[in-house]
């Protein structure tokens, strides 16, 4: 059974959002983000261009570049409340640098981000980041997708 998802996908205005948009149906994204909860969920999840990713990380995190993914946890029950924010010209990046389909690797970044939403960690112990690489890996096999690491 599949907890309840309330799903919100924003895109901000950068240079090729159209083929992101392409990819990122919203049937398409509501299935990625649903199979890596456990628990009902309230997720808006914003694909923004370079200045924005960038802008957002320094300010977040002190760190002056843009990242792939920021997941913005507010409560983790009864409800998940989060936003995931992904910055597309690094994923299109990462995603010819590493041999994927830009639909593989936004599926895997979802599922991250979703699963950080709900307390994963993978920059505390290696313990924490083997468990959570270990569950990304079985949640995308059950979507279809190669093992992203």
């Amino acid at each position: 059974m599949t907890a309840a998802l309330d799903l919100s996908l924003q895109f901000g205005a950068f240079p090729g959002a159209a083929a992101h948009r392409q990819v990122l149906r919203s049937a398409r994204v509501r299935r990625w983000v649903a199979m890596a909860l456990v628990r009902p969920a309230e997720i808006a999840v914003r694909i923004v261009g370079s200045e924005e990713g960038q802008s957002l990380n320094r300010q977040y995190r002190d760190k002056d570049y843009a990242t792939n993914v920021l997941t913005f946890d507010y409560a983790r029950e009864p409800v998940v409340s989060a936003d995931l924010v992904l910055c597309a010209p690094v994923v299109e990046r990462e995603a010819r640098e590493q041999g994927k389909t830009l639909e593989a690797h936004y599926a895997h970044l979802l599922v991250h981000g979703t699963l950080h939403a709900q307390g994963y960690d993978h920059e505390t112990t290696d313990l924490e980041a083997a468990e959570m690489e270990a569950l990304e890996v079985l949640l995308l096999g059950a979507l279809g997708y190669a093992n992203p690491y």
